[in-house]
């Protein structure tokens, strides 16, 4: 049965979670990954690609640039999307430099972020789950399981988070986005 949802949320567009969102699906690619190099991100405003740092970008179209080079595998770039944010001790931005950091093998920085993402935000089901999966992927699997009962207390049960979280405890793949 999970199976069977966990591919419907990998490929229906109303079930699948991308990182830091509250949408389900990966992120869309759009000029910034297919256009723009070094980092630039594509601003439907002027229809150019502008650096993050130097543009009037607001937080949400950051947060959109994120997720696509995170998707992308473009850590280094998602990085300096994320250094643009207004608010750096937001809980999603402490969830995104987590998950980056995962994913170029900083798991000791990303369990720090992860952990600041939660001292916000208890209730974060997306760093409880990328958490999660990181420590299954390291073997730690009573603590991954730890996270999935968090997620399942605080009502992220059947969520892309609680199934994303039980198949890498269960097989050991964990998600990109």
């Amino acid at each position: 049965m999970r199976s069977t949802f966990l591919a419907l949320a990998l490929t229906a567009p109303t079930f699948a979670l991308a990182v830091g969102s509250d949408d389900f699906k990966p992120p869309k690619t759009t000029e910034t990954t297919t256009e723009c190099t070094d980092g630039q991100i594509y601003d439907e405003t002027t229809k150019t690609c502008v650096d993050a740092k130097e543009s009037s970008l607001g937080d949400d179209v950051l947060y959109q640039a994120v997720r696509e080079f995170a998707y992308a595998g473009q850590y280094d770039a998602a990085k300096r999307a994320m250094d643009a944010m207004s608010n750096q001790q937001d809980d999603r931005v402490l969830t995104y430099r987590g998950f980056v950091n995962r994913k170029l093998g900083n798991t000791e920085l990303a369990m720090q972020y992860y952990s600041a993402a939660l001292t916000k935000n208890p209730d974060n089901l997306l760093a409880r789950s990328y958490m999660g999966q990181g420590l299954a992927k390291a073997g730690n699997m009573p603590a991954a399981r730890i996270q999935l009962s968090e997620i399942r207390a605080r009502g992220g049960a059947d969520t892309w988070a609680e199934i994303a979280l039980a198949d890498a405890i269960k097989t050991g793949v964990t998600y990109n986005y």
